[in-house]
């Protein structure tokens, strides 16, 4: 995991280095004070030497200042290169999730996520910049320090620094705790986004029900572990600073003690007893410093942590051999197929299934039987097991083609339209972000939404808001249909596209499917069986199988499970008009 961490460091090595060189040199800087101190009071005092003092007085001033620009240098330009590692964290992060697969998004949350993202790399970008400058300046320090004090008196320096070794292993000790309890904090930091976006997303259908407080119970129940779980961190810091600040103040009873007897002897001098108190407090400060880097060292590697997390997870698979899907006639065949998410029972049973160029399969079921997701198997958003049987698109199959090229010629119309934030425009686009005005507005009319475009004030640069809040669940339907005549596929699939509309409405969308139909080969999971009598094939999809196939009619005649929810669904419709 270091390896990874430092590989981000190599596009900026030229900065990292000045960056090392100016900590290098505030070190330096730091242990003249000490030096010139023992000269003043052992020799430049006693002597009489003024303009001597002047002059080591304003060296040292000078160098001070040289020492205010270097920091700043260090605190800029080293937050700059931390920055910049996470943003291409943050680059390479997004870009590894565009390429999971729909498993992974099936097992976790949004605001689970985005924490991965901005605040557990925002921590990675503290340690980034802070880590290499903390340990190198005080790491210098204490060398140095150490060093000059041998110098004064090396029996006096052993006696103090035989503290050292207590306070590592105080710091070890309780180093473990510290990062079990700042990694279950990052958990429940994450639970309580996952939950605010969870809220946020769906509050009209918390107003709607009058649920606010049952949203804010789960809000709560969230809060409380993040507290708790912050509390046992706090404790584990608590320990670990008063612990550790304690042996640090431990050297200054071994300095008063020591250092005094030893003056009381006549081992060293006055000038050297102060300078040694001066010195060591230079020891004690990075000793400090590195003491309470040790938290954000944890919070640093518990994020970066999380991040690797989601980087090692296995990308979608697509065959190194893997060929252009080009000149697409759109022929799909399934072929002995089965399939289980993740391992549990099998979703699909030993599909057999043909449609060729052009044509229009509709299939039909209840709920839970494995419609959609035989629609989900063809554009590999979950990818059939080998052995589990083939599916295939112009007598290849699909494992052995690029992902990207497959999806390219397969157009999805939902049930449930997403649409993101931004304009009509920026929506219709997605489509074919390179199209042309003309394209774009051609594209609207044939899925009968740019009347209703003309109509608003800003036409087609009209802001839909979240998820196109703004628009009607019918003017969603089109405008997901207008991105899919722009994107002009060869393969079609409708998803129960008009089962959550109104009947008016249903006829609009029905007109635009029609269309968007023509020419392409079209599979289609239907709810309303009245909008695919005219399919070219019906196939009933009951627990995995297919269990009917043939047109309306000759499923009509057969008299089977088509019949029964065909008559059920007409019977309802019977009902509801004379009521």
């Amino acid at each position: 995991m270091l390896k990874r961490f430092l590989s981000y460091y190599k596009p900026h090595k030229k900065m990292f280095v000045l960056d090392m060189l100016a900590s290098l040199f505030i070190a330096l800087i730091g242990m003249v004070y000490p030096i010139v101190t023992n000269k003043m009071l052992n020799d430049f005092i006693p002597n009489q030497m003024y303009r001597t003092i002047v002059f080591a007085g304003l060296l040292v001033l000078g160098l001070y200042i040289v020492r205010m620009l270097l920091r700043y240098f260090v605190q800029y330009y080293g937050h700059r290169i931390g920055v910049l590692m996470q943003s291409q964290m943050r680059k390479d992060l997004f870009g590894h999730l565009q390429k999971l697969p729909f498993k992974f998004y099936d097992n976790n949350e949004t605001g689970k996520i985005m924490t991965r993202i901005t605040s557990d790399l925002f921590e990675v970008c503290e340690l980034a910049h802070h880590g290499p400058e903390n340990l190198l300046i005080s790491g210098i320090m204490v060398i140095l320090s150490f060093i000059y004090l041998m110098t004064i008196d090396w029996i006096l320096t052993l006696i103090v620094f035989a503290c050292v070794p207590v306070l590592i292993v105080v710091t070890m000790h309780f180093r473990k705790a510290m990062k079990r309890a700042f990694d279950d904090r990052r958990k429940s930091n994450a639970t309580i986004n996952a939950s605010v976006e969870s809220s946020v997303t769906g509050i009209r259908v918390t107003k709607a029900y009058t649920n606010a407080q049952k949203e804010k119970e789960k809000f709560d129940k969230g809060d409380e572990e993040f507290v708790d779980a912050s509390g046992r961190a706090y404790k584990a810091m608590a320990k670990f600073h008063s612990s550790t600040a304690f042996v640090t103040e431990v050297f200054n009873v071994f300095i008063l003690i020591a250092g005094g007897l030893f003056l009381y002897a006549g081992r060293i001098s006055f000038g050297d007893y102060s300078t040694f108190i001066v010195s060591v407090n230079l020891f004690i400060s990075p000793i400090n410093t590195l003491i309470g880097f040790m938290e954000q060292f944890q919070n640093g590697v518990s994020g970066f942590k999380r991040f690797v997390e989601i980087m090692d997870e296995e990308p979608e698979k697509e065959d190194e051999n893997a060929q252009e899907l080009g000149n697409v006639e759109g022929v799909i065949e399934f072929k002995n197929v089965s399939f289980a998410y993740e391992d549990g029972k099998n979703v699909l049973e030993d599909i057999n299934l043909r449609i060729e160029k052009g044509c229009k399969l509709a299939l039909v079921g209840p709920s839970g039987g494995g419609k959609t997701t035989l629609c989900h198997l063809v554009p590999s958003f979950y990818q059939v097991k080998d052995g589990n049987g083939e599916v295939m698109i112009d007598g290849k199959d699909i494992r052995s083609l690029k992902l990207e090229s497959l999806r390219q010629n397969i157009g999805i119309v939902q049930q449930d339209v997403f649409l993101f934030v931004g304009s009509i425009r920026d929506n219709i686009l997605y489509g074919k972000p390179n199209a042309t005005e003309e394209e774009m507005i051609n594209a609207a009319k044939r899925a009968n939404i740019h009347d209703y475009v003309m109509t608003l004030e800003n036409g087609y640069d009209t802001q839909i808001g979240e998820r196109g809040v703004k628009l009607s669940g019918g003017q969603k339907q089109r405008l997901s249909i207008a991105r899919v005549f722009l994107k002009d596929p060869a393969i079609l699939i409708l998803d129960e596209a008009t089962s959550a509309l109104d009947n008016t409405t249903e006829v609009l969308i029905q007109q635009a499917l029609d269309e968007l139909c023509k020419g392409r080969t079209t599979l289609v999971v239907a709810h309303r069986l009245s909008t695919i009598r005219n399919a070219d094939e019906i196939a009933v999809v009951l627990d995995g199988k297919i269990t009917e196939r043939g047109t309306h009619e000759e499923l009509i005649a057969r008299g089977g499970t088509y019949n029964d929810l065909y008559s059920l669904q007409f019977r309802d419709n019977d009902i509801i008009s004379h009521e």
